[in-house]
């Protein structure tokens, strides 16, 4: 079964107190939904231009892993905008989304069964 939910647990105080997302993390998501939002709308400007739009999404990872940190989600992201024609796709607004919802893609921590 998976380790992660998608809803939050529930918990007993009363969450008026407490700030839903952490201040720092949350300018960091804003700041990363800005990069990925105008990468997709200069990408599907530069679709007919390969040699842009690949710098434009080299230039857009780098970003975002300078501002996200070390998430492996980016690079499928990467892959999935150099296919020709995908460009016109938001993917980078669907990985930034999906990190923001999920979080980071983390190993289980199940041990191996006993030999």
């Amino acid at each position: 079964m998976a380790d992660w939910e998608v809803l939050p647990k529930e918990e007993s105080e009363s969450p008026a107190n407490q700030p839903r997302v952490p201040v720092r993390r949350k300018t960091r998501l804003i700041a990363a939904f800005v990069v990925a939002a105008v990468s997709d709308i200069l990408s599907a400007a530069f679709e007919f231009v390969p040699p842009l739009q690949w710098a434009l999404d080299i230039v857009t990872a780098a970003a975002l892993f300078s501002i996200l940190g070390r998430q492996w989600v980016i690079l499928p992201a990467l892959i999935a905008e150099a296919i020709p024609g995908l460009g016109v796709f938001p993917f980078w607004l669907l990985v930034v989304g999906s990190i923001a919802l999920w979080g980071t893609v983390k190993p289980s921590r199940k041990q191996p069964p006993p030999s």
